[in-house]
């Protein structure tokens, strides 16, 4: 590895080991997003969408490739662990990196606890007698164990996950397609494209619930201490992972669509007035499974998703977070403990227990879990087997988004207006779309979502303002010379 593409310029001090190579980079990308990440929320997009669930994949794919292209620049220019945190708080200012990564903190600490619901929801159709808190806590226990014990156990455990996941997936699409072709379900381009349903803001709506699937290609950018190759490969493996992905969503939710037994019973779905129907709208892609193979490919796709979510993605995810939180801690935004590394296994150990015990607060209190207590969303008249799914989608997309924004803005900042830079076509051009795109899906977002996001960004600034008045304000280890361009010599800081 070239020493340009070290953190010792930074004024950092190498600790996490540098064990992950490109494909393990593409890998954990690809883990992250989950290739049958459609499975779970599958029948809430094809309902918002009015069955063109397809189409809306492929416009999320679309606006996050932008977004690949603004984290591939500044991984480059910033490798560095932190993410969105680093490169808006040096590409722009130390207060915008902040808020940036408490955006995205959003994302990344309700995400496990979404993944969780859903994974326990297809646990709860295979083995119903089993409490939903007891595969909480079994779920979290396994993640916490794995990444504890560094970033080589991680990857092991990822590669053999993505093997399964695709194995699945294959079988469904095998079958999916010989159903269509066997007279079993009608073909048709209606799941891309359907004119008489078609309206932007149906699209974009349905387009800020698949983003969904697609979070976790930015949790690359958060290995950057790790990769053992040069900066430039963080940037090739997120569009390499993301065009992967976003071509098995669009096969897979293209065929679902096309097997789904009553589409008009799922689009006018409503679990307000019929209870009933939560169930169709959460068993909506293994029904299609069971039009295509019968009971087996049913339980097949539920295990799997249970299995996929509960564990591999929710791992990683808690492996991107605990990254944010070392990063943001390192750099005293966050108390200075959760910068702790493990000796013995290079991995920040601190960070990952408070995923791990967030996660675990988070989904025994706010969610009402078998008795494990009424829940704040219960009290709200959101069950965990409710709409709480789409409305926690919605805040997560929503968090991500806004950090994307700030992504985009900072690529801008710092190439055109700080460096001059001439390629205007990647610099200015390509981060424009992607702020034209994104803010049209946050636009189109839940009101409710946008609402608690927002809540989310005042809580931020509070405590923005309180680490000045402590005398703690937001700064980052400046060595390029805004001038010349150049690097100084800065002095070791001690994680």
């Amino acid at each position: 590895m070239s020493t340009t593409d070290g953190i010792e310029r930074f004024g950092y001090r190498q600790e996490l080991r540098r064990t992950v190579g490109f494909a393990d980079l593409v890998f954990y990308g690809l883990i992250f997003m989950v290739p049958i990440a459609p499975f779970g929320i599958f029948g809430t997009a094809f309902q918002i969408s009015h069955g063109m669930v397809a189409l809306a994949y492929l416009v999320a794919l679309i606006a996050l490739m932008f977004t690949a292209w603004s984290y591939a620049r500044m991984s480059a220019e910033f490798p560095m662990t932190g993410g969105v945190y680093n490169y808006a708080g040096r590409g722009i200012s130390a207060p915008v990196g902040f808020l940036s990564g408490w955006m995205i903190l959003l994302d990344y600490l309700l995400l496990p606890i979404l993944l969780y619901i859903i994974a326990a929801i297809a646990m709860a159709s295979i083995v119903p007698a089993v409490p939903v808190w007891i595969w909480l806590l079994v779920f979290i226990a396994v993640n916490t164990v794995i990444n504890a014990t560094g970033m080589k156990m991680t990857i092991g455990v990822i590669r053999l996950f993505i093997v399964g996941e695709m194995l699945v997936l294959a079988l469904f699409l095998v079958l999916g397609v010989s159903a269509v072709l066997s007279g079993k379900a009608e073909f048709s381009f209606d799941p891309i494209f359907n004119p008489g349903e078609f309206s932007f803001g149906l699209v974009l709506g349905a387009a800020s619930i698949t983003v969904l699937s697609f979070l976790g290609f930015d949790g690359i950018a958060l290995l950057a201490e790790e990769n053992r190759g040069r900066a430039k490969q963080l940037g090739r493996a997120m569009a390499l992972a993301l065009m992967l992905a976003g071509l098995l969503f669009i096969a897979q939710t293209w065929v679902a669509a096309l097997l789904v037994p009553d589409p008009e019973a799922l689009i006018n779905a409503d679990p307000s007035v019929r209870p009933a129907d939560q169930q169709l709208l959460d068993n909506a892609f293994y029904n299609s499974a069971e039009v295509a193979g019968g009971s087996f490919l049913f339980t097949t796709c539920a295990l799997a998703t249970a299995l996929a979510w509960g564990i591999a993605d929710t791992m990683v995810a808690q492996v991107a977070s605990s990254r944010l939180i070392y990063a943001m801690a390192r750099d005293r935004q966050l108390p200075r403990f959760l910068s702790k590394v493990s000796v013995r296994f290079a991995v920040p150990t601190n960070a990952i227990y408070l995923a791990a015990a967030l996660s675990l607060v988070v989904g025994m209190t706010v969610f009402e879990f078998a008795g494990a207590g009424p829940g704040i969303f219960k009290l709200l008249g959101i069950t965990a087997t409710g709409n709480s799914v789409g409305f926690l989608t919605s805040i997560i997309n929503f968090g991500a988004i806004c950090s994307f924004l700030a992504l985009h803005v900072a690529v801008i900042w710092h190439f055109v207006f700080k460096k001059r830079s001439r390629r205007l076509f990647s610099d200015l051009v390509i981060p424009l779309c992607g702020l034209g795109v994104l803010g049209s899906v946050a636009y189109f977002n839940s009101a409710p979502a946008q609402f608690t996001g927002l809540v989310w960004l005042g809580i931020g600034l509070i405590i923005l303002i309180g680490l000045y008045v402590a005398g703690r304000k937001p700064t980052l280890t400046r060595t390029l010379d805004e001038q010349g361009d150049s690097f100084h010599a800065a002095p070791k800081r001690h994680a």
